[in-house]
């Protein structure tokens, strides 16, 4: 029994997850911030890969994506609700 292809379905091909400097390269920030905010829980989610750090760039747009405001008060607003949530 041979298994055949189907011409109109293709395998699913995720962009591969980036190191931490790629990642730090991506949201213009030193690799250190990265890791800074891995330390104290803040900053994009990641993965662990065995010893490794990855990031997806999904979840980097996703973390850019939370970071839009409008004018300065949204802003404020933001970092005051950041600093009270755990």
């Amino acid at each position: 029994m041979s298994k055949e292809r189907n011409p109109q379905t293709s395998p699913i091909v995720s962009p591969p997850a980036l190191r931490t400097n790629e990642a730090a390269a991506y949201l213009n920030v030193q690799p250190s911030t990265l890791e800074n905010w891995r330390w104290n829980g803040r900053g994009p989610s990641f993965c662990k890969i065995g010893r490794r750090v990855r990031y997806r760039q999904s979840d980097l747009d996703e973390y850019l994506n939370a970071r839009v405001f409008h004018n300065t008060t949204e802003v404020s607003a933001c970092s005051t609700a950041m600093a009270v949530t755990p």
